[in-house]
């Protein structure tokens, strides 16, 4: 399997071959190699026709109909577009489509219902959590004071899920203004109702991250965290940011959609709080990839997602892997690498698996005793073979060979006979830019 840059990008190709040249390596690593990064998809042609439109041209500062600069009449109808299509999707109250990127959505969100130095709850970095939720080395760890909940200890497939007893325990102690769920590393359903009846003890409000589960509760196989309304009291998430890549399948970006009461605080800390002028081709890509989970093959997909990654928890555990929770309820899984090989790192494991064509990457586990850096664990996630059209067989196969290249990490010849089979099998599933 082979392609030219030339049939995606004629001009870059015409002006600049050099960077031509390196979009080609990219397309066919693409193309030929298995993409398994949770967080990674491929997009329908039209997202990227519509992230590579004459928008790009358009400079468009503040909201519809209350733009800072003339000529907006069709901008504001495709960002209009982009919204009402949200609000839809997510039975969403209000929605935002201008946040550049899920940090943007976070960093928006805390800027819309905290001062700096307020207290926040979120989950451990180690344990699931993203770096947004209070790392030290982010604006988030250094503007307000976060406090850790993390994950029950390893019990069979019952152990390693949200503690919510110390949760409540720390919630009471810790008073925050506000509760952060979601995770970057959790395979889990976040059980939303009773987190919500912990915030509701202490009056904090309770923030969704959704970045990685927003295309499986746009298809209904995950839990709308927006939740309803009984008797005036909210019984889901006030706020839920997300990326609109990742699982939702469209073009890298952020969004927010809030309850009616954050409408206005949301709106301002995104402008003018924190961005300029809103990148209006991503967000007609936003509006592409909305319409498109809006059909009843979006929901096909998203349930054929969930089915992959089970399988592929299975399949992994046959191969010797302990994996993380003892299974997996969405796109995501978890993998030990201690029961595999104690003296096998993550870091080390995913260096071997690119060298065999296998796309992932390293991730602590509860618990780790390793770095962020080095990890005892890896992240498997199947979104993007998915859209390639990979089903439960693929997936075993899939386990297989990387049970196989890590049995064999110090043999290159083995490592290349792997990449070619890899190699093999991606050319029967070519995703849609390539199809």
């Amino acid at each position: 399997m082979s392609y030219s840059v030339e049939d995606f990008y004629p001009t870059v190709a015409e002006v600049d071959p050099e960077l031509a040249g390196i979009l080609s390596l990219e397309l066919e690593r693409q193309s030929s190699t298995l993409q398994l990064i949770a967080s990674e998809n491929f997009t329908s042609k039209a997202v990227l026709e519509a992230t590579g439109s004459i928008l790009t041209n358009k400079y468009a500062e503040g909201y519809p109909s209350k733009r800072y600069y003339g000529g907006n009449i069709y901008v504001d109808r495709v960002e209009d577009l982009a919204r009402d299509r949200l609000k839809a999707l997510f039975n969403a109250e209000h929605v935002n489509v201008q946040p550049h990127a899920g940090a943007n959505a976070n960093a928006a969100a805390y800027l819309a219902l905290l001062k700096p130095g307020d207290t926040v709850m979120a989950m451990r970095l180690d344990q699931g959590g993203h770096l947004t939720h209070g790392s030290p080395v982010n604006f988030s760890g250094q503007y307000y004071r976060f406090v850790s909940y993390g994950v029950t200890p390893a019990d069979g497939d019952k152990g390693e899920r949200i503690d919510l007893n110390q949760m409540e325990e720390l919630a009471k102690a810790e008073r925050p203004k506000l509760i952060v769920v979601g995770a970057t590393a959790y395979p889990r359903v976040i059980e939303i109702a009773a987190i919500r009846s912990i915030a509701d003890q202490i009056g904090a409000a309770l923030m969704f991250d959704a970045a990685h589960v927003a295309g499986l509760i746009a298809a209904g196989v995950y839990p709308n965290p927006l939740g309803s309304s009984e008797s005036g009291r909210n019984l889901g998430a006030d706020v839920m940011t997300f990326t609109t890549h990742k699982t939702l399948r469209g073009p890298r970006g952020g969004a927010i959609t809030s309850t009616s009461h954050y409408a206005q605080a949301i709106d301002k800390a995104v402008f003018p709080g924190l961005q300029g002028g809103p990148l209006e081709h991503v967000i007609a890509a936003k509006a592409v990839a909305f319409l498109e989970a809006s059909q009843p093959s979006f929901a096909e997909y998203q349930s054929q997602v969930v089915a992959n990654a089970k399988l592929l928890a299975k399949s992994l555990e046959i191969e010797g892997f302990r994996i993380v929770s003892g299974g997996t309820d969405t796109h995501l899984v978890l993998v030990d690498l201690t029961r595999f090989d104690p003296e096998l790192s993550g870091k080390e494991a995913q260096e071997v698996l690119d060298r065999a064509g296998i796309t992932c990457n390293r991730n602590q586990i509860p618990h780790d005793g390793r770095s962020p850096f080095v990890t005892s664990g890896l992240r498997f996630g199947t979104p993007a073979m998915t859209t390639a059209g990979m089903g439960e067989p693929e997936m075993s196969q899939v386990a297989k060979l990387i049970g196989k290249a890590l049995r064999n990490r110090t043999n290159d010849e083995k490592l290349e006979s792997i990449r070619q089979e890899v190699a093999t099998l991606c050319s029967k599933f070519p995703p849609p830019p390539f199809a």
